[in-house]
Parts: C-alpha cells; sequence; structure tokens
C-alpha cells in the first residue's frame, strides 16, 4: 500500500515519543517493500526544522539534529516536487484556513489517491472531516 508521510511521522522515527513504535512499524515495511511511502519535496526541510527545534526545547542536545536527520535520510520516502502540488495546496490552504506546507501533504494524497499518514492531531481535527483520507499516526497497527 502507498502511504504519504509527513515529517512528525519521520521525527518519531529517531526520536523516541508517543507513537514512535508505529512509525518505526511504518518505516520497517517500508524497508521490506511491504508499503510504498512517499512525501512531497519540503519533507526533508521539514524535519530538520522538526529536530533543530527538538535542540532549542532541549529535549536533544545540540548537534543531534544533524546525525537524527542523516538516519532519517537512511530510508526518505519517496520524494515528489513540491512545484507539482504547490497550486492544489494553495487551493486547500484557503478553504481550509490552515498552513500551506500540511497542505501539500494533503494534495499529494488525493492526487495518489492514497492515505496520508500524520502525528499532526492539529492536522487530523482540522481536516479529516473535509479529507477522511487523512490518518493519525495512532490508528495505525
Amino acid at each position: 500500500m502507498t502511504y504519504v508521510v509527513d515529517a512528525s511521522v519521520a521525527v518519531k522515527w529517531v526520536l523516541k515519543e508517543i507513537d514512535s513504535d508505529k512509525a518505526d512499524a511504518l518505516r520497517n515495511a517500508f524497508r521490506s517493500a511491504v508499503h510504498d511511502l512517499i512525501s512531497p519535496s519540503v519533507f526533508t526541510i521539514e524535519a530538520a526544522h522538526a529536530l533543530t527545534r527538538a535542540e532549542r526545547q532541549k529535549r536533544i542536545a545540540v548537534g543531534e539534529a544533524r546525525k537524527l536527520l542523516i538516519d532519517v535520510l537512511t530510508t526518505p520516502p519517496r520524494i515528489v516536487p513540491f512545484e507539482s502540488l504547490l497550486l492544489q495546496a494553495l487551493d486547500i490552504s484557503s478553504n481550509m484556513r490552515i498552513g500551506v506546507y500540511d497542505c501539500l501533504y494533503v494534495a499529494l494524497a488525493e492526487q495518489v489517491k492514497c492515505e496520508l499518514v500524520t502525528a499532526d492531531t492539529t492536522m487530523v481535527n482540522a481536516l479529516r472531516k473535509d479529507y477522511p483520507f487523512i490518518r493519525a499516526l495512532a490508528t495505525m497497527p
């Protein structure tokens, strides 16, 4: 099965948090070619941002973000250029009043006709009613 994954899932691959076990299971299934994971090209930037934010919040040591990002990049999802999704994401963002970065993932899942898996409960709560293919990581096996 193909899933769009956002950076919130990838961060759980390298930071042990709630639902990291579910994120790890998804990553392992991808490594074993059971599932295909895809993301817009902003994925790597968002993962890097989340990891440096963890440094600023003192959840990890300064400099650890680099090592953890390299770990994420050992098994990155298949990357789709965000430019091909931008207008659709902009429309979703305007209509739903949510950030365009999140909407790039929604646009990709809509185009590919697959589920979007995220650990971002704010995104799930804001968009799931209109985009039922958005799935909280917590609901994954």
